[in-house]
């Protein structure tokens, strides 16, 4: 879909992006903040941010409880949700056009005079403890907050997270607000129709009720590799597993498109070489890696599962292919591929203003950054091998990395798997 992308900068200090897509039929809202779990103020209280994304929302100065707000909200079918993650707090909104000023009112209801009243404080702690103890039966949940420990990240287990919840009080909620909820603090995207309402917007956003405060900084961690690890579950029937190489820089968009590229080649679809292979081999149903950046650092992940007496021919697989890639082994016809198939999955992304609002999310509330949606094509067509090549073998070259699985197997077996990727 087209659309025009403008960056402002409110008078209380808050930054965001204003996105107009003509003749759009509904409107999307990001609100975020630095405000998640790395910002607690003691380990003590770790779930803090947690417990209140959960009452955002509840009570506010108008409506004296969450089913009254919900009612609402959601009257002419308007939907809200927030997340929370370790360095973000993040509130969506999308509605239909014909009332976005509305729920945009009710948005700065629910974000500048929250109650965060006992009674709903309970509830969702209770809530919290629920899911958290669910999580414990998902494996990914387990494995990855773990490999970030493993290479140096302050991120505790489950039955940690779950510990703190009794520790949180009102005051704290109240403390952890007053720090994070913050003008200086607030990045905001909303996607929408702009004509006529561009002004109105950027009036009914300087008119939220937030103390100046500060950007808080992202936290710096001493990144380093780790033995392998392994979350011992006598259930496990499979091995479960993850593998991060970690690169301690930012990359910029087109080199995370380059990225993208090499990740289709290897395990993007059923022909590619690891995960294609894996496949006509039976060795595992579903295999696959990633890349993502922050200021600080960026990460080459591969994850996946596999059954125990496949393991090491998948391990096999996975170094084998990526040696190929270190040594230079790609054809100018998988180049074209994965270009042209990136290039298709670019289009088919921004069929909605929600996926548009979407698209930039990552980067400009994780990095500061503004991409250029129109000259992304172009970025594209213009990959390299040797951009591809170069960005491998930098992650294999940063000697941080660590492997980390659930299983019911030996260590033994899982130290094996880890030497398998020391190339």
């Amino acid at each position: 879909m087209k659309h025009f992308v403008e960056e402002i900068e409110l008078k209380s200090g808050a930054k965001g992006l204003l996105i107009d897509v003509p003749d759009a039929t509904v409107m999307s809202t990001r609100i975020h903040f630095r405000a998640g779990m790395a910002y607690a103020k003691s380990p003590d209280v770790h779930e803090i941010a947690h417990v209140m994304e959960h009452l955002s929302f509840g009570a506010n100065s108008k409506y004296h409880n969450e089913q009254a707000f919900e009612a609402e909200f959601t009257k002419n079918g308007a939907y809200h949700n927030a997340w929370t993650g370790d360095t973000s707090i993040c509130y969506e909104t999308e509605c239909a056009d014909f009332e976005w000023d509305r729920i945009l009112k009710l948005q700065q209801l629910s974000i500048t005079s929250p109650r965060f009243n006992s009674e709903e404080l309970n509830t969702e702690k209770r809530t919290i403890q629920a899911e958290l103890t669910g999580y414990m039966e998902e494996y990914p949940r387990l494995l990855w907050p773990r490999l970030q420990r493993a290479v140096g990240e302050d991120v505790p287990n489950l039955r940690a997270r779950i510990k703190t919840l009794p520790n949180i009080e009102q005051s704290d909620i109240r403390e952890h607000y007053r720090r994070t909820h913050t003008a200086h603090n607030m990045r905001f995207i909303i996607a929408g129709q702009m004509h006529r309402r561009r002004r109105t917007i950027i009036k009914v956003l300087e008119d939220w009720d937030l103390k100046p405060g500060k950007r808080l900084p992202l936290p710096h961690y001493d990144l380093h590799s780790s033995p392998a690890v392994n979350i011992r579950r006598k259930d496990a029937s499979s091995i479960n597993f993850g593998f991060s190489w970690i690169t301690k820089r930012h990359l910029e968009m087109p080199q995370l498109a380059a990225m993208g590229c090499l990740n289709n080649i290897l395990t993007g679809t059923m022909n590619s070489r690891i995960f294609g292979q894996a496949r006509q081999r039976g060795l595992t149903y579903g295999t696959d890696c990633s890349c993502t950046s922050s200021p600080y650092a960026s990460s080459w992940d591969f994850g996946g599962k596999v059954n125990p007496e496949s393991a090491e021919e998948l391990f096999d697989l996975i170094r084998d292919q990526l040696v190929n890639v270190l040594n230079g082994d790609i054809t100018d016809e998988e180049l074209e591929a994965a270009k042209s198939y990136k290039l298709g999955r670019f289009q088919m992304g921004a069929q909605t203003v929600n996926q548009i609002a979407d698209y930039y999310t990552s980067y400009y509330f994780g990095n500061n950054e503004i991409p250029r949606y129109d000259t992304t094509p172009d970025v594209i067509k213009n990959i390299k091998k040797s951009d591809m090549i170069d960005l491998a073998r930098e992650f294999v070259d940063s000697n941080i990395h660590a492997l980390v699985t659930v299983s019911s197997v030996e260590k033994s077996l899982i130290d094996t798997l880890a030497s398998k990727l020391r190339i």
